[in-house]
């Protein structure tokens, strides 16, 4: 005969680990991430803790591949910047020393330089950046600003000094 209290134990790591593969299906996510979701669901903190183990030995999650795989999504298909992904994937729980590796193997497919050079080609269309007023061109500073590119890079590309772009403005 089986105790009672076991067997909620188990049923709730069934119904846990049936969420956490819902979750992982859908897209993938760091362990301080999935700990967070199945917290929120109600789960336990050792029913939480014992399938996060169990989908770590299963190779299900793993905070290096997320982190890279995560920082080449914001990087090659949303076009952001080192600062909006280190963001990012801090507030998914990923480690600082990770978030730089991951930052920098994707780097080594595409440069800020040449993430900020394909949005402003995008932008402006068939426009040359020579083409632009200062009115355009601080629009577009401060939109890729927002998305973490660091300004003297902006302005570089811009061909324009960060000097010349905060004389503009007052």
């Amino acid at each position: 005969m089986q105790d009672s209290t076991t067997g909620r134990e188990d049923n709730s790591r069934e119904k846990a680990e049936q969420k956490a593969f819902r979750l992982l299906s859908a897209r993938g996510r760091s362990i301080k991430e999935l700990q967070s979701r199945l917290k929120e669901k109600g789960f336990e903190k050792p029913v939480v803790e014992e399938v996060i183990a169990r989908l770590i030995e299963l190779k299900y999650l793993d905070d290096e591949s997320f982190a890279r795989g995560w920082a080449r999504n914001l990087a090659v298909n949303r076009l952001y910047g080192n600062r909006r992904i280190e963001m990012s994937l801090l507030e998914k729980g990923i480690d600082r020393r990770l978030i730089e590796q991951s930052i920098a193997h994707t780097r080594e497919e595409i440069s800020e330089r040449d993430a900020i050079s394909g949005l402003i080609n995008k932008k402006i269309k068939d426009k040359k950046i020579t083409e632009l007023n200062e009115k355009e061109k601080r629009r577009l500073a401060q939109n890729l600003m927002g998305r973490g590119f660091p300004a003297r890079l902006i302005f570089e590309v811009l061909g324009r000094s960060e000097e010349e772009f905060t004389n503009d403005r007052e």
